[in-house]
């Protein structure tokens, strides 16, 4: 006897498990090509600009200390980054591979869990492999996956906007406690990586509402506050408890600019960044070392993402019941990533490439992806012009076959750009070099500024870069012999220019006296603020320490053997002259001529 449970028709059980089992295979198969060719990406990468700040703070700080952790870096509060960056820095100090697992790891959890929340929205329906294949391979993600300390606060926030968008679907469906428990802890966490976190309730929330207003629910906005009443005010409390946090923690880098500069930014922003991502593009990217790529699309390119827009708008607005908030909602989201770009990163050095770099849009994808799926989900209109399945089925697949190819090829290219790194290069000979005479001291100094700009100091100092480096030479205030990194990174013998010099001293025999217990000034004549290195030739009557610098700033404390011998100090800071004075009691100093000025490779 047949029963209905093992038909095979359209809409039998047995049918519908299948189709089920087919969509989410592919949907998978999807999220695994997508990891496997970020995996590509992050192999083939290295350490890049902030990240060398993130690892550098890990070296000189306790990884569980306030300093380390509440640290306002570059006005973000994220604590959660600067924890996993401390724990791959004390795994494999300055080693890309656990920088590398890190980016994996949290862009497969942000694809499964933006999955979820499609799965949620759209069941077991093909249309769902469209936002998912968006999502996954959009090129608008790559700049801020790729770059670590990007990705740090870029894909936990992704992560954070899909997974908390499903808990409210499920809690508001269901009322199960533990998707307002999961919520809230993924609110809170997403925080702890990010300032933009702030949004996650609220895009949580308007795709609750968003929900219900396709759906056809009368009050949507009513309903989506009442169905998930708890979620929302759990969530208010984190909020208010991590804005205190925040203001009390973070120096205000919000302002006003001009009107030339906001509307520039915004246009490059928008048809030269994100819109040709929606697309596939930009295909081609252009980057000024030592800043990142940024987006450098063709005009055809930009002209064909303007139509694809209007032509997007058009055809769900013609063919599918109310879309319009669906819209209107995903529009407010970006503007309001527009704004905050702008408001916090404007300037007199800033160009309108930063808002092609693309990061700061990263997470609009999410955003985009429920969107699109959100309209999938409204139904058709009742006067919608009738459409062959045939012929839908094949736009479909030339729409994504296109996209596809093009975002692939935009990888590539971004790729390309973005291995133009020299950093991966420099840490490896400076590695070698640190190590290779542990017991001879290296005077601290920047790194090159290929690696790192003066505007990060005291960050590019290579005394904060290679903290965490085990068994190096020790990087400090002075040294018996100068050494410096080239420009490839080389540790090599170098030579003291002089500006100044220290004045002989009235002493035959001896220079400047500096006795127990007295400071002694070290004429050198008039000095700029800088950091400057000065040659201390000296006689002491017995091994111990002095003190040495500029009157206005904190001396630097160095070591001196019995008899003659010649240290190199840094001393940062303006003055006509230093001070000395011993820090060890009984000893006495002669300190005789000597060179002040700059540090330079031989």
């Amino acid at each position: 006897m047949t029963t209905a449970l093992f038909e095979r028709g359209p809409g039998s059980p047995a049918a519908q498990h299948d189709r089920g089992r087919i969509v989410l295979v592919v949907a998978l198969a999807l999220i695994a090509a997508q990891v496997a060719l970020r995996t590509a990406i992050a192999v083939t990468s290295e350490f890049y600009w902030d990240d060398l700040i993130l690892i550098g703070r890990a070296g000189t700080e306790s990884l569980l200390s306030e300093s380390f952790l509440r640290y306002d870096h570059d006005g973000h509060l994220m604590p959660g980054a600067f924890l996993v960056a401390g724990l791959a820095t004390m795994i494999a100090p300055l080693q890309w591979w656990p920088a590398a697992v890190t980016l994996v790891l949290a862009q497969a959890l942000a694809s499964l869990a933006v999955l979820r929340v499609l799965w949620l929205l759209l069941g077991a329906r093909r249309a769902l492999w469209a936002p998912l294949l968006f999502y996954l391979f959009t090129p608008l993600t790559l700049p801020a996956f790729a770059w670590w300390a990007a990705a740090l606060n870029s894909l936990p926030m992704q992560a954070a906007l899909a997974w908390v968008a499903g808990d409210a679907l499920r809690y508001a469906r269901s009322g199960r406690r533990r998707y307002l428990v999961s919520g809230v802890l993924v609110t809170a966490l997403a925080l702890m990586f990010f300032e933009k976190a702030i949004l996650v309730p609220f895009v949580a929330f308007t795709v609750l509402a968003l929900t219900y207003r396709v759906d056809g629910q009368r009050r949507p906005v009513r309903t989506a506050l009442q169905q998930a009443a708890p979620l929302w005010l759990a969530s208010a409390v984190v909020l208010a408890v991590w804005s205190g946090l925040y203001v009390s923690t973070v120096e205000s880098r919000f302002g006003v600019p001009t009107a030339d500069m906001a509307l520039g930014l915004s246009h490059h922003g928008l048809s030269y960044g994100l819109l040709p991502s929606l697309v596939g593009g930009p295909w081609q990217w252009d980057r000024w070392n030592p800043g990142p790529p940024w987006a450098d699309p063709p005009v055809v390119l930009v002209v064909v993402a303007w139509a694809a827009l209007a032509v997007a708008l058009a055809w769900s607005l013609r063919t599918r019941q109310r879309t319009g908030f669906v819209w209107a909602a995903t529009g407010a989201y970006v503007a309001a990533s527009m704004v905050a770009m702008i408001s916090t990163r404007f300037g007199p050095g800033t160009t309108y490439e930063l808002a092609q770099t693309l990061r700061y849009f990263a997470d609009s994808a999410v955003v985009v992806a429920v969107a699109a799926a959100l309209i999938l989900r409204a139904p058709p209109r009742p006067d919608a012009p009738a459409i062959p399945t045939t012929v839908v089925r094949a736009v479909a697949a030339v729409a994504a076959a296109t996209f596809a190819v093009g975002s692939l090829w935009s990888t590539v290219t971004f790729t390309r750009s973005w291995t133009d790194n020299p950093t991966g290069e420099y840490l490896d000979n400076a590695r070698s070099g640190l190590v290779s005479r542990p017991d001879v001291a290296v005077l601290d100094h920047p790194v090159s500024v290929w690696v790192l700009l003066p505007v990060t100091f005291p960050h590019n100092l290579m005394g904060s870069v290679f903290a965490a480096l085990p068994d190096r030479s020790d990087i400090g205030d002075s040294t018996t012999e100068l050494r410096v990194l080239d420009e490839a990174g080389a540790l090599v013998p170098a030579d003291l220019m002089a500006v100044r010099w220290v004045d002989p001293g009235p002493e035959p025999g001896c220079g400047r006296h500096v006795v127990p217990g007295t400071t002694t000034m070290l004429p050198t004549g008039p000095m700029l603020e800088a950091t400057w290195t000065v040659q201390l030739n000296y006689l002491a009557s017995a091994d111990g320490e002095i003190e040495v610098g500029f009157p206005s700033r904190e001396p630097a404390r160095v070591e001196v053997t019995e008899g003659p011998g010649t240290v190199y100090v840094r001393v940062p800071g303006d003055g006509d002259g230093l001070q000395v004075r011993t820090a060890t009691p009984g000893m006495s100093v002669c300190v005789g001529a000597g060179p002040v000025g700059v540090v330079v490779p031989r």
